[in-house]
């Protein structure tokens, strides 16, 4: 089991779409972010949040944030089969940018859902399969309050 530190956000940042809500949350509690990315892209400067840009690898992203969590690590990210590492590595959240928690509870059933749909979509019912939802007002609000409880909760520990 990690050691447990300070609490620490980690964005898998390609195509996320809640950055600035994530930078907001970590200056009210002064936790640091770190954007993980296979492309450079911009982050504010501020003392909070590094950057680190992997390459463009398949998966490099993913390789590098579940090679750094520890149990003070909230992840932020969309990616099912990055939160199951993540959460096999012992961090302290993951949460999607919609605020759905990904839970030790959760991602089985999550990494199954995901396995039917991608075979879906590879197979014949292609054309009734489609995409996410959009994202909405609602999910911003989701994540914010998500994110913010995950903080506080691992604070506490």
């Amino acid at each position: 089991m990690p050691q447990t530190k300070t609490p620490n956000i980690l964005i898998d940042a390609d195509a996320c779409p809640v950055k600035e809500e994530t930078y907001k949350v970590a200056w009210r509690h002064g936790v640091p972010v770190i954007v993980v990315s296979n492309s450079p892209i911009r982050v504010p400067a501020h003392p909070l949040v590094s950057r680190i840009v992997v390459g463009e690898g398949f998966d490099a992203a993913d390789d590098w944030i579940a090679g750094h969590v520890d149990a003070g690590s909230i992840i932020v990210t969309a990616d099912i089969l990055l939160a199951d590492r993540c959460l096999k590595a012992g961090c302290g959240a993951v949460i999607a940018p919609t605020g759905k928690p990904f839970t030790h509870a959760s991602i089985g059933n999550a990494v199954a859902v995901r396995a039917i749909k991608a075979d879906l979509r590879a197979g014949i019912l292609a054309d009734g399969v489609g995409g996410p939802a959009p994202f909405a007002k609602a999910d911003r609000s989701r994540f914010l309050s998500a994110l913010d409880e995950a903080v506080v909760r691992l604070r506490r520990r």
